[in-house]
């Protein structure tokens, strides 16, 4: 791709935060440094989330109750397409990705090689994971690759990237963290075509203490089996 093609691809990050005001500022300051196009999602915080954002000079959305990071996500994603997005990054708040490694995540979609790409931390690395972490988390591969039939290797991984066109035909409509299921399963439905590049996670003793419980997944997936045959 040349660099005027380069300069007319226009790619957002997407920011679903709640509760992120202690780690937000490094979060957004590195993807300042290399993207110009950042949404935040505030959905609902109860601390200076909104306020850190704002200081970061980047679009700020705020949704006034705590809906969810399946909702922070559509409202950020609808947005950066009213932006006129030709790619949507989603990246979560607390410093668990790699802005770096957001360039190889688009650049399937700027080829025309892929309309998703999904980050897998299975191929590449997961600093510092607990081993029922681990276990939990490919446990939900074998059941993605059983209930969606979409082979992956990770299943409820943040950093992502959509086409302009997978973007506005996926619809995020569970609410919470079964949304990350919800995407496979429509990739699938919508034979969406899909790849995966290696990622990083990072973990800590504070994004474990605030994240999901190892067994949340199990509600997490429950959740999404329901939500497939109630809707």
């Amino acid at each position: 791709m040349n660099p005027a093609d380069q300069n007319s691809f226009r790619t957002w990050i997407v920011v679903p935060a709640y509760n992120e005001g202690r780690r937000l500022t490094v979060t957004l300051r590195g993807l300042r440094r290399a993207y110009e196009n950042i949404v935040v999602v505030d959905d609902g915080s109860r601390d200076e989330t909104s306020r850190t954002a704002l200081a970061e000079d980047v679009w700020v959305l705020r949704h006034p109750l705590n809906c969810g990071q399946g909702a922070a996500l559509q409202t950020g994603i609808d947005f950066a397409l009213a932006q006129g997005a030709d790619a949507i990054v989603t990246f979560d708040a607390d410093g668990q990705h790699c802005v770096e490694e957001i360039a190889d995540l688009i650049e399937p979609i700027r080829s025309g090689q892929a309309e998703v790409v999904l980050g897998s931390r299975f191929l590449g690395r997961a600093v510092g994971i607990p081993w029922m972490r681990r276990l939990l988390l490919q446990a939900g591969v074998i059941f993605t690759r059983l209930f969606s039939q979409i082979r992956v290797t990770d299943t409820h991984n943040g950093l992502r990237a959509f086409s302009r066109t997978a973007a506005e035909r996926i619809r995020i409509h569970e609410n919470r963290m079964a949304h990350a299921s919800e995407i496979l399963h429509q990739i699938r439905l919508l034979d969406l075509k899909y790849v995966e590049r290696p990622v990083t996670i990072r973990y800590t003793a504070e994004t474990l203490t605030k994240g999901q419980s190892s067994w949340n997944a199990v509600a997490i997936l429950s959740q999404f089996i329901v939500g497939r045959f109630v809707r």
